[in-house]
């Protein structure tokens, strides 16, 4: 390697590369704050149906298998269809592919918000929104490099997981008392108005751009697939990137099992739809703190650092559930495990850079893929263990495996910094 040595900026330079950005010049970029927008309004209205679905489930079975199985049902198109839906954002213009996505699916939903629609039906409706989903989420995670560069890239995708996060916070902890209110239909139709509303926000507020250029002409979506499949599962430092966001599903688990972990946590004081709401909200609300303390006070170098250590913690807190402790010290708990997500953001800037521009919406969207096959694997083992060994003990399980695996995954990352910081010395 010693004919392909890199050239060593001098301190001063390598600074300036390294500076980090500030909310307020992520937020002064316009197209941002499209992205920005339509994706928190479109994701308020789906936790609303979340919530509904979750306590109505297990209202009628009383079962936490079953709550946990619709809960993981949800995942399923996207596992299916994101490895092929994944590549219309390489092959055609990303705001296009999300415009349409989000017609489609305000459509769907709309005729979902009809009262007299049967169950058979409604599944099958849901099953298509969802699966619209992935080729929406790739095309708007390959668009986001492009419209914010360099640290600016970071800083964003931290803003935007934050308010992702606090709106699923909001709508878990507050949606049985809207849906209550308003009853299901209504939030189906709240839901379908989110989605117009984001794809007005996209056309007005984000330029269109040319879809990328393909050697050869445009290849197939299979072949798309393939090529992939193997940039990103075929270089060792991108699997351990993948990994690492699939790790996420052993941090997610608890929120699958949270309806009858409140059962078990009732004491007569709150009611269950309001002790589960907390439960979902403890998360999510840590995952807030942990990405703006990360981004804001962790230079880009000191998150590739961390990294590691605060995948661990993602896990660590929720083993203190096999003390059967009381609410307060569980919310504590899984706050702490949302801080430690913020890892992701460190994880996502490092696979940015290593996919080239061209195909970094495949790539996104083979990621997104595992990442829901993880959660709803995941979800749906701890409903299934859930019924056998009680909630909390589950949720112990999966803190101490996810623990183990974040500590290997660390380890590896490690090594791999370690041999690239020797490869450039030399």
């Amino acid at each position: 390697m010693g004919a392909m040595r890199t050239r060593r900026l001098p301190g001063r330079h390598r600074r300036a590369t390294e500076r980090q950005a500030t909310y307020g010049e992520v937020i002064a970029v316009k197209e941002f704050r499209a992205l920005w927008y339509g994706q928190g309004l479109s994701l308020l209205g789906d936790q609303l149906a979340q919530v509904a679905l979750a306590v109505l489930v297990y209202d009628r079975t009383r079962s936490a298998l079953a709550t946990a199985a619709v809960y993981a049902l949800t995942y399923l198109p996207s596992i299916l269809g994101g490895p092929l839906l994944a590549g219309l954002a390489d092959r055609f213009a990303r705001r296009g592919v999300m415009v349409a996505c989000d017609l489609l699916r305000a459509a769907l939903v709309g005729v979902m918000a009809l009262p007299f629609m049967p169950f058979p039906v409604l599944c099958g409706l849901v099953f298509l929104v969802v699966l619209l989903s992935a080729p929406f989420s790739a095309a708007r995670a390959a668009l986001l490099p492009e419209v914010l560069e360099g640290d600016r890239y970071v800083v964003g995708s931290a803003l935007q997981n934050m308010t992702n996060q606090a709106v699923q916070m909001l709508g878990f902890a507050a949606g049985g008392a809207v849906i209550a209110a308003l009853g299901p239909y209504r939030a189906l139709a709240i839901n379908a108005a989110t989605f117009l509303a984001s794809a007005l926000i996209l056309v007005t507020g984000v330029r269109r751009r040319p879809a990328g250029e393909h050697a050869g002409g445009r290849p197939s979506m299979w072949t798309m697939t393939r090529a992939g499949a193997r940039l990103v599962f075929g270089d060792r430092k991108l699997r351990t990137l993948v990994l690492f966001a699939w790790l996420c599903g052993f941090y997610v688990l608890p929120e699958g099992i949270a309806v009858p972990y409140a059962v078990e946590l009732y004491t007569g004081t709150l009611p269950v739809p309001v002790i589960t709401g907390l439960l979902m909200a403890a998360m999510p609300l840590g995952t807030v703190v942990g990405a703006f303390l990360f981004s804001r006070f962790v230079t880009p170098p000191g998150r590739m650092r961390l990294m590691g250590w605060l995948a661990m913690l993602s896990c660590a807190p929720l083993i203190v559930t096999a003390m059967r402790p009381p609410l307060e010290v569980v919310l504590g708990a899984w706050v702490l495990s949302g801080i430690g997500g913020a890892y992701q953001l460190a994880a996502n800037a490092a696979f940015v850079q290593r996919v080239p521009p061209d195909q970094r919406g495949q790539a996104f969207g083979l990621v997104q893929s595992g990442l829901m096959a993880a959660q709803g694997v995941a979800i749906l083992i701890g409903g299934y263990a859930a019924e056998k060994l009680g909630p909390e003990p589950v949720v112990a399980l999966s803190g101490i495996t996810g623990l183990i695996v974040a500590a290997v995954l660390a380890m590896i990352w490690t090594e791999s910094r370690g041999r690239v910081r020797t490869q450039t010395a030399t």
